[in-house]
């Protein structure tokens, strides 16, 4: 049923917060302000509010055109800062006697740009990186310039990978490569002998713990990674028998991405810290303890188990993690490790929103189709009429009964040949109007029947918004993930639709219609009404939120739709607005989505001049006109590859 605000309750912006939970997801960096639009707080109360409206006018007076990403830099350090803060106040409040080394997992965002400014950020925490290819280690080698700097590498390594590492090391970066399996570590212990350096080893335990929510099975005992017990045992023998075992410097485990509940970490931590101690009695002088990546984000703002959730807080984190490795260590009487995570979604999730542009709204009841009504109509239709009529007197579950029979006979009497166009057009038209009143008769009632709520889903509207769904939303496709989606203007105004979102590629699966809420999935969003101008359709913006994970590098050109513009915003009091674009990064052209797929651009230039001198030879196009579209062609190319309005 609707989630929209009801028209008989004031509207304000502490309604819009609510029907949007922004007070809740927006972890206080998003808000809505008195002019009814969202505002970013990039070091929460801290700091100045940058509206969203505001950035959008800027970038469209610089000529960039939707979909834009906007980047909060300052978000970015802010969320390094408080998970260093967050373990350093654990680490004092448990007497825990190692330190905390955090890293960044570059898979979760390898633009450059945040990578930088997260190790800036990081300096004062001597924050790392953690790699799992080839091309991520050699630009983490690139990044790490300081003597100490910490590069995790995980994933499967061949002889180029191990190469690298050992050359980070020779150059005095404390570069540990994990070992997912145990042929692994006997050719690490032959490339490193070759270049006469000794490695540094971490070992990825395969835990019986096993996560939770969507990547629960990337943990466990049949996980993709890591050793077993008998494993973990015959590689630490065979660094033993290479008098390598001081090598032997962390241990690893790894229990999903987005783990909503806490009691997993728990379990999972004092799994592995038992590991760590049994390992430390055997001789092996472990330093780090890598939990891995799995602390979550509150997409939802549920504060739930649920999938898109999480049922704790980055400080609760911080304490079971600091608290449970200490716990285990005092009663097996070994030294406290230091402690490693590779938090990269709770990082950087925040610190991105994408802002779609809406252009134009598809409604199951239009009132502009121009049908009239005359004496001899059908009789289908001139009963949808009378139900239509006298539906105030009716019982309403009744008269929407009796309308959804009439237009299935309609239905099949058109598929049979025994009904016109003009016949069928009225019967839908009728029996979304008769569906429209009962669905609002509901409203506001303590018990609503379900096909009533499936029926108001089916008659919210469709948003048609200028963007890929594959390219810039695809979690949602592929795993289902919910992001926060609301309007970034007009909050003032109560929002009187609902609707769902659809893109512009020619997929039926380029669309969105599943949103989150406090209490449950819901099948639509609340969305104002599209005003109309002498100039069309007004411009209506949405906001896709806590996007800065995973979507940025996992996007496809799907209909060659390539990456949107973006802009970087930073704080800075010195600035009349409180703030300044740092820097823009022009999305993708079409001949550059062209030649990600050998689309060469003189080539096509060549061709497309052939077909015009051909047209001119055949007096199908006048020499100056075939020239102009030649013109308007190669200028096409150099087009963004999104809609312009």
């Amino acid at each position: 049923m609707s989630n929209t605000q009801e028209s008989s309750k004031p509207w304000n912006v502490d309604a819009a917060r609510s029907l949007y939970n922004i007070d809740r997801w927006g972890a206080k960096y998003f808000d809505i302000d008195d002019k009814g639009q969202v505002v970013a707080m990039p070091l929460q109360e801290a700091g100045a509010s940058v509206g969203l409206t505001d950035v959008i006018e800027e970038a469209k007076s610089r000529g960039l055109r939707f979909p834009l990403l906007i980047r909060f830099q300052d978000i970015l350090r802010h969320r390094v800062e408080a998970i260093n803060q967050a373990f350093r106040s654990s680490i004092a409040e448990f007497n825990f006697q190692g330190q905390y080394r955090g890293v960044f997992p570059i898979k979760v965002n390898q633009l450059r740009e945040v990578v930088e400014e997260i190790l800036d950020a990081g300096k004062p925490f001597q924050f790392g990186l953690e790699v799992g290819s080839k091309p991520e280690l050699l630009a983490g080698l690139a990044l790490q310039r300081q003597s100490g700097d910490l590069i995790i590498c995980n994933g499967y390594k061949d002889v180029v990978f191990i190469r690298m590492a050992l050359m980070g090391i020779k150059l005095g970066r404390k570069v540990i490569m994990v070992v997912e399996k145990l042929e692994e570590l006997r050719h690490i212990i032959t490339v490193s002998k070759q270049m006469n350096v000794e490695p540094l080893i971490g070992i990825r335990a395969r835990l019986l713990s096993k996560g939770a929510g969507k990547w629960a099975e990337s943990g466990g005992e049949n996980a993709k990674f890591g050793l077993s017990t008998g494993e973990l045992l015959a590689a630490a023998e065979m660094l033993r028998q290479e008098n390598l075992g001081h090598c032997f410097k962390l241990l690893h485990f790894h229990i999903g991405s987005q783990v909503p509940d806490i009691l997993t970490v728990k379990k999972a931590v004092q799994e592995a810290t038992r590991f760590y101690a049994k390992l430390y009695k055997m001789g092996f002088p472990i330093e780090f303890m890598d939990v891995g990546g799995g602390l979550g984000v509150d997409y939802d703002g549920s504060r739930s188990a649920f999938d898109n959730s999480t049922n704790y807080s980055l400080q609760e984190y911080t304490n079971d993690v600091v608290y449970y490795i200490g716990d285990v260590c005092n009663a097996e009487k070994v030294p406290h490790p230091n402690i490693v995570s590779e938090s990269g979604r709770a990082i950087v999730a925040h610190h991105s929103v994408l802002i779609v542009e809406v252009f134009g709204a598809i409604a199951k009841n239009r009132a502009d189709l121009g049908l009239t009504y005359g004496e001899n109509e059908h009789a289908l239709v001139r009963e949808l009429l009378d139900i239509n009529k006298n539906f105030a007197k009716l019982n309403k579950l009744e008269a929407f009964h009796d309308a959804l029979e009439r237009k299935e006979d309609a239905h099949n009497m058109f598929t049979m040949g025994l009904m016109e166009l003009p016949e069928k057009a009225k019967i839908e038209s009728l029996y979304w109007e008769i569906s429209g009143k009962v669905v609002e008769s509901f409203k506001g009632q303590a018990y609503i029947p379900a096909e009533i709520r499936k029926l108001g889903d089916l008659l919210g509207d469709q948003y048609l918004c200028n963007f890929s769904v594959f390219q810039s939303l695809l979690d949602h496709w592929a795993l289902g993930q919910l992001f926060p989606i609301m309007p970034v203007h007009r909050l003032n105004e109560a929002p009187t639709n609902e609707g769902t979102l659809v893109d512009i590629t020619c997929d039926s699966d380029g669309q969105i219609n599943k949103f989150v809420g406090l209490t449950d999935v819901h099948d639509t969003l609340p969305l104002h009404t599209l005003k109309s101008s002498a100039q069309g359709t007004e411009p209506y913006y949405l906001g896709f939120f806590l996007m800065g994970a995973y979507q940025d590098i996992m996007g496809d050109l799907h209909n060659l739709f390539g990456r949107v513009n973006e802009v970087h915003v930073f704080l800075d009091p010195d600035e009349p607005a409180g703030y300044y674009i740092e820097e823009v990064i022009e999305g993708n052209t079409i001949v550059q989505t062209l030649a990600a797929v050998q689309y060469d651009e003189h080539e096509l230039k060549r061709q497309m001049k052939a077909q015009m001198d051909e047209a001119i030879k055949s007096d199908r196009l006048k020499p100056s006109e075939a020239m102009r579209l030649l013109d308007e062609y190669e200028r096409g190319l150099k087009e963004y590859t999104y809609l312009s309005f």
